[in-house]
């Protein structure tokens, strides 16, 4: 089944293209992340969902973002050698992406378009959740933690579908 969101290119954190039609059948979480925000910290509860709900199909896919603050300086090598060392994240990592303004990357431009969707990202650690079918069904601002009740109840949902 296509969407458009499975339609859309990226590039992991090592260079290489993926076409995210490859998660056909997985629940995921993306989000826009940053190293030195202050919601930083959500890397290790990130990492925990990851761990809970990886074998029931959960996939997060991060992608390091330096338009909010500033807050994401690093190359990729450094963003990946930081959430490897200080959260011990195994999810997977992608190129740095805009997510907003004039080169705002397609997939950014696809989430926040969607009517599910609460407008445009306005900060790091966004959080869209979409379907088995590539379809978007939930957008969480950075103030949801991974932990919050409201989240863990909407990747519940949809991996049971």
């Amino acid at each position: 089944m296509s969407s458009a969101v499975f339609d859309i290119a990226v590039k992991t954190i090592g260079g290489e293209d993926k076409q995210l039609s490859e998660y056909g059948g997985k629940v995921l979480l993306i989000v826009n992340v940053a190293s030195e925000c202050g919601y930083t910290p959500q890397y290790a509860g990130l990492e925990k969902l990851n761990q809970k709900y990886q074998d029931a199909g959960l996939r997060i896919l991060a992608f390091p973002c330096n338009d909010y603050g500033a807050q994401e300086p690093g190359s990729n090598a450094e963003i990946q050698q930081f959430c490897t060392r200080k959260y011990g994240v195994s999810f997977e990592l992608f190129d740095k992406v805009h997510a907003r303004g004039p080169q705002q990357h397609p997939l950014y431009a696809t989430l926040t378009k969607a009517t599910e969707s609460k407008g445009e990202v306005s900060w790091n650690f966004e959080k869209f959740l979409i379907s088995k079918q590539g379809e978007i069904v939930a957008h969480f601002k950075s103030s949801v933690s991974p932990d919050s009740p409201e989240l863990i109840a909407a990747i519940e949902r949809e991996l049971a579908k």
